[in-house]
């Protein structure tokens, strides 16, 4: 199998705009949630009246007519595609060779919601020609195609909360194939809008702490009540490490493996004994060529529901053995809140940098651990130490989908 590895990271995130700044303020115990607004949250009623909004606005960023011809899911993308591709030292490469694998898991909501406004209010012909390409979810990833100038394909993945790290594990099949030499891959959000806060709200999946939102996202904790929504993006740049040290690239990380997996058990609800998601674990460590004893840092899907985050448990359970509570657990969704097809993405940056920085990240908000989920849960930075270093990410979404992606510490 070639090596492939990590030479950029990208992100804009509730906590920050750059990937940096949003580790810093991981690593400083910062939380993203605040309180919305948006007049909307009141017109509505909204039960859930905060949300993990991007900390910095695409607005701020983008050029104006890059904000009126896309989605605010692909201005997240773009941005955080930019960054990552920057970060890699702007390649210089055949475009041919170039591949884009990138993630959503609903896509242009806003577009599509307004668009439908505007025809009830004002009738077909005010409604926008670019309607139909804002609103498409490959959006994020055609936009990070034709903004550098990637032409070996631009394939988008949706699998719900799961979409972001899926597009990592298919961005390692598809260098192993030799099919680009470069691959830009990640995933975004962006539904902070009264529609999905309703329905989410509806299904009793969101916390209701709307007197305290910087303490809502609480994995673990006895009185966690649900996740907290949150918008954003982040991209990573993946290359053979042969290519990546022929062009004199910084390497952060290997990505060792990924694997996809489905519980086929219920659309919503995670497999109670985590069956689906332990293949998935296995399954991704078998193609980094690794054993569970290897691992030595999770960082967990662990959205702070109430079924979830024990169903997780579970999975690990299954995986680790006894040795579940020993490995340093990292919830950062506690401080992001939960980006949904964005967060996989997300993650693997976190995941990256805690082995980049042998640190791994703290999970604030928890106060009182729940008995049955016994991991050793990281609360306040935590050295990884100097040896070799073998983390994992997990992500799952509705429809039982489960993805896990690998990643080795990098010395050379």
């Amino acid at each position: 199998m070639t090596t492939i590895v990590v030479t950029g990271i990208g992100a804009t995130s509730p906590i920050g705009g750059t990937a940096r700044e949003s580790w810093s303020a991981l690593l400083a115990g910062e939380s993203g949630a605040r309180t919305l607004e948006q007049p909307w949250v009141a017109e509505h009623e909204l039960p859930v009246t905060f949300a993990a909004q991007a900390k910095v606005r695409p607005e701020e960023v983008l050029e104006r007519q890059e904000i009126k011809r896309l989605d605010p899911s692909a201005q997240f993308a773009l941005i955080a595609a930019r960054e990552a591709w920057a970060d890699a030292g702007t390649p210089e490469i055949a475009p041919e060779r170039i591949l884009v694998d990138y993630a959503t898991g609903i896509g242009g909501l806003w577009t599509l919601l307004d668009a439908w406004d505007v025809l009830k209010e004002k009738g077909p012909r005010r409604v926008l020609p670019m309607t139909i390409p804002m609103l498409m979810p490959n959006a994020a990833a055609a936009a990070i195609s034709m903004g550098l100038g990637a032409r070996a394909g631009a394939r988008t993945v949706v699998s719900a909360c799961a979409s972001g790290t899926e597009a990592i594990a298919n961005a390692y099949e598809h260098l192993q194939q030799g099919l680009a030499d470069i691959v830009v891959a990640g995933g975004t959000e962006a539904v902070v809008h009264p529609l999905p806060i309703a329905a989410f709200a509806s299904m009793q999946a969101l916390s209701k702490r709307n007197d305290d939102p910087a303490a809502a996202s609480r994995p673990y904790d006895v009185d966690r009540d649900g996740f907290v929504l949150g918008e954003g993006a982040a991209a990573i740049v993946l290359e053979t490490k042969e290519h990546a040290l022929a062009r004199g690239a910084r390497i952060y990380a290997e990505l060792a493996g990924g694997s996809v997996t489905s519980d086929s058990f219920h659309i919503t609800a995670p497999d109670p004994e985590g069956s689906g998601a332990a293949r998935a674990v296995l399954a991704a460590l078998e193609q980094a060529g690794a054993t569970p004893d290897e691992v030595t840092h999770i960082n967990a899907h662990a959205t702070s529901t109430p079924v979830g985050d024990v169903a997780e448990f579970e999975a690990l359970k299954r995986v680790f053995g006894d040795r579940v509570g020993s490995i340093p657990v990292s919830a950062t969704k506690a401080s992001t809140g939960h980006l949904l097809g964005g967060t996989g993405a997300l993650e693997a940056v976190f995941t990256i940098l805690a082995l980049h920085e042998r640190t791994a990240p703290p999970t604030i908000n928890l106060d009182n651990q729940d008995e049955r989920i016994p991991l050793d849960v990281v609360t306040a930075p935590r050295p990884l130490g100097d040896g070799p270093q073998l983390a994992i990410s997990n992500s799952f979404g509705f429809g039982g989908h489960n993805s896990v992606i690998a990643f080795r510490s990098y010395d050379g």
